[in-house]
């Protein structure tokens, strides 16, 4: 009795190692057959290729030009009001570039590029879908060629300005490797006072507080500089936003030099060319406007002085230590900027005569208009 069971029990165990065994076997299978058919999709399946890896484009003239992600693309940045628009003006008006007005899609996608990382369990969802890095950046890469080739008129040379973009500098360098970054830089009291005196409204900056928006300046700034550090100085030129305004000849020979295209006076006159063909193009929604319409003067230099509340002023080299480090006296009130070219200087009482003049025509018309109203209305007696 005992014999027949036990011969049963290893019979039965005997069965189950055959199963499993047959189990595993029948599995292998199945994952090499998988394999095979997943090879086989892959080199049959179509793929989706652009018919030219370029961008062509025709102006006015038919001339041709041809863009791609080789191309030496030019990246204006920098905290907003420190003299983005002014830079990319003077830039504007040399005959081989082209900037124009901001896009400001472009800085928003590449937050969400930046998002999309950052997020562990969004990445893995990207992943799993077949969204890796590898699609996504070559989406982004054709979208910001397509976006700054196609908002302006063609020209050997393309230039993008929106403020925020040298956020992402490292990321833009590897999308366009042979791209060049120029970061604008201010004094960041100059910077906030502007932004807060013009209303100037920037997300996450309270512009009811100097002392939120000298943080948030701080912030932004050291990311840019940070970044700017990495990517290396063939690529990437710190620009002072004082010395383009005190000496706009030797600050722009070094930037096109930097930039490798061929001198052209045409840089120090950007307000003649405005609004001219191959000109300089301006918007009317950005509020900078006003001030690139005039030459290269001193009117904003120094406005700022006298005008911060005492304890933030105080308390600069704590709240906005990006100061020191970038060169300027925290505690310099007004500070020593250095002093302006004879051009400058001219420049600055030329818009200040032309200013006197213009609220002269106003007032004067003002109160012949208000005159002449009161003259209609008044009737005689009979």
């Amino acid at each position: 009795m005992r014999m027949r069971f036990t011969a049963r029990k290893v019979l039965l165990v005997i069965c189950l190692i055959t199963l499993v065994a047959l189990a595993v076997h029948l599995g292998q299978q199945m994952l090499e057959c998988q394999q095979i058919l997943d090879e086989a999709y892959r080199r049959n399946r179509p793929v989706m290729k652009p018919e030219s890896e370029e961008l062509v484009m025709t102006d006015s003239n038919n001339i041709e030009y041809r863009y791609s992600k080789d191309m030496p693309l030019i990246f204006i940045g920098g905290v907003p009001r420190s003299g983005t628009t002014l830079m990319r003006a003077m830039l504007d008006a040399h005959p081989d570039v082209r900037c124009g007005e901001e896009t400001r899609i472009i800085p928003r996608i590449l937050a969400m590029r930046q998002a999309w990382s950052k997020s562990g369990s969004e990445k893995m969802r990207l992943d799993e879908a077949g969204v890796t890095d590898l699609v996504m950046d070559s989406a982004v890469q054709a979208f910001i060629l397509e976006i700054i080739a196609k908002h302006g008129e063609p020209a050997k040379l393309l230039c993008n300005k929106d403020p925020f973009t040298l956020k992402s500098s490292v990321y833009l360098s590897k999308l366009f490797p042979n791209s060049k970054f120029l970061l604008m830089i201010r004094d960041g009291r100059a910077s906030v006072h502007s932004m807060i005196t013009r209303k100037i409204t920037i997300a996450g900056f309270d512009l009811n507080s100097y002392r939120d928006c000298l943080t948030k300046w701080n912030k932004a700034i050291e990311i840019m500089y940070a970044q700017c550090l990495e990517i290396g100085q063939k690529k990437c030129l710190p620009v002072y936003y004082e010395q383009l305004v005190l000496h706009p000849k030797q600050t722009m020979r070094a930037i096109i030099e930097f930039l490798g295209i061929p001198w052209n006076e045409a840089v120090l006159h950007h307000e003649e060319l405005i609004g001219k063909p191959g000109g300089v193009s301006l918007s009317k929604t950005e509020k900078s406007t006003d001030q690139v319409m005039k030459p290269v003067n001193l009117e904003a230099l120094s406005k700022w002085v006298g005008k911060l509340p005492v304890d933030i002023v105080e308390d600069m080299p704590r709240i906005a230590p990006m100061l020191a480090r970038l060169g300027y006296d925290p505690y310099a009130n007004p500070p020593k900027y250095g002093s302006p070219d004879a051009v400058v200087v001219n420049n600055t009482h030329r818009v200040s005569m032309l200013v006197d003049l213009f609220f002269c025509r106003f007032f004067t018309y003002k109160h012949s208009h208000k005159v002449n109203n009161v003259t209609q209305n008044v009737r005689p007696k009979i």
